[in-house]
């Protein structure tokens, strides 16, 4: 807001006359008030590889839910033998550090790559839904989430690879699935890492057949739209939030969008330059810097269930991947050392502005 003030030299009432006029002017034109951005304050790497499993690089794209007393995490894993899966359970986040990690290929769901995983409880089945991709995007299903060897074999989402999500050369360009559900759908929304947002749709009751030729939501340049999207519900409102990582220099970031239906048209979240939602220069760390930016996570939701609802009445948190690197030494894509921390909101921020309590 700009400081509007006036300089006498006596009391000329012309000029004071003059001076008012200015001023309310001034106020009349002034811009609306600038829209909250984001701000965050980190914790310390709380999931990590097991110290024994050295193998083992780095854990990443975190899945997240609340249920029964007890968080409940799904993860990908980097290491020797490529991409896998794991799982993780515990009360509170001061136990997360210790927690023990279940390598989910002693499941049925079985090695071979796998990675990016979305769990989410199907309330019409009830049936829990775990989501990930191995080339194409696949799910399995349980009843009871606290048994990680309870997961069933994985199963296509398509039979054929759709064309719209095909390159020049006939492959397949679709990676980090995501899948939220209204009332009467189900959308699958994934991206392909070349500036493409894609959004397929079926039916609650034919959940999890029938998804339909995918179609493009959203399309950027590929370093500002480039992959791990995550949509929720926002409580108490007709809006939705999708979240898409994005990069620059600074390392990975979030940008953020809403929309008043899931098949509807994205706007950005104001607030911010490329509507940031969160990275390097909105995250504040207690001690040692030991992020470069902000990457593949999950919003901690307010409920478990295929609506994916967060509430803005209480502080936004994320539990993301975080780069926490040695300086000087270079890494294989797959050897970065990803560790899981959660990032919490510090301020007012454009969706808390939304709670109507």
């Amino acid at each position: 807001m700009r400081n509007y003030k006036s300089s006498f030299n006596g009391f000329n009432a012309l000029w004071f006359a003059s001076c008012l006029a200015l001023s309310t002017l001034a106020h009349a034109v002034e811009p609306a008030k600038q829209a909250l951005a984001f701000e965050w304050k980190s914790s310390e790497p709380l999931i990590k590889p097991p110290a024994d499993a050295k193998d083992i690089f780095g854990v990443k794209d975190p899945s997240i839910v609340y249920h029964d007393g007890r968080y409940h995490v799904f993860m990908t894993t980097a290491g020797k033998n490529g991409w896998g899966m794991a799982y993780t359970s515990f009360a509170d986040w001061d136990e997360a550090p210790k927690a023990p990690l279940f390598m989910l290929d002693k499941s049925p769901i079985g090695p071979g790559y796998r990675a990016a995983p979305q769990v989410f409880y199907f309330a019409p089945q009830k049936l829990w839904y775990l989501i990930y991709q191995g080339g194409d995007p696949l799910y399995s299903t349980t009843k009871d989430i606290n048994d990680p060897h309870s997961w069933t074999a994985p199963q296509p989402f398509y039979k054929t690879i759709p064309e719209s999500v095909k390159d020049d050369k006939g492959q397949a360009g679709w990676l980090d699935f995501w899948n939220i559900c209204d009332d009467k759908k189900c959308y699958l929304f994934f991206t392909n890492d070349n500036g493409s947002f894609f959004r397929g749709e079926t039916t609650i009751e034919r959940f999890p057949h029938g998804f339909s030729e995918p179609v493009v939501a959203m399309k950027e340049k590929r370093e500002d739209l480039f992959e791990a999207s995550n949509t929720y519900k926002i409580a108490g409102t007709n809006q939705y939030l999708t979240l898409v990582e994005a990069m620059r220099p600074g390392g990975r970031y979030f940008r953020a969008w809403t929309a008043d239906r899931l098949d509807g048209k994205w706007q950005p979240v104001p607030g911010a330059e490329m509507n940031r939602f969160a990275g390097a220069d909105n995250v504040k760390f207690n001690g040692r810097i030991w992020s470069e930016g902000v990457s593949h996570g999950e919003m901690i939701r307010d409920g478990f269930d295929q609506t994916l609802t967060i509430d803005p009445c209480k502080p936004l948190r994320f539990l993301y991947q975080g780069l926490d690197m040695e300086k000087g030494k270079k890494y294989e894509y797959i050897e970065l050392p990803y560790r899981l921390g959660l990032i919490t909101a510090t301020a007012p921020d454009a969706i808390g502005a939304m709670c109507k309590k």
